[in-house]
């Protein structure tokens, strides 16, 4: 028998709980390290949308963008991902994205 691939084994275990925040974004990073893109942003996007403060999500919602060409809405997300760090006094999560946003610009 062939074992199940991470991405296989991470979409059962999200299937069986889908509100899990540490599934969606192993399965973001898991799309994004295959690059499956668009994959990697769908689930990115809909883990910021239930959860705003998860914000390790601002930054790999905005590297994939980048991958895709797509740089305005990289700066966008670098930019919310900014504001949601400051607003946590996370300063290396923020001091990540104002790295990814110079780069960027």
């Amino acid at each position: 028998m062939l074992e199940k691939s991470r991405l296989e084994q991470l979409i059962e275990m999200l299937e069986k709980d889908p509100q899990d925040s540490f599934t969606r974004y192993a399965l973001g990073l898991e799309y994004f390290s295959l690059k499956m893109y668009d994959d990697a942003v769908r689930i990115f996007e809909e883990l910021i949308l239930d959860k705003p403060d998860y914000h390790a999500t601002y930054y790999q919602l905005g590297k994939a963008y980048e991958h895709m060409g797509n740089f305005d809405m990289a700066k966008k997300v670098y930019e919310k991902g900014i504001g949601v760090t400051e607003s946590q006094n996370e300063n290396h999560a923020r001091d990540e994205l104002r790295m990814a946003l110079d780069e960027l610009l």
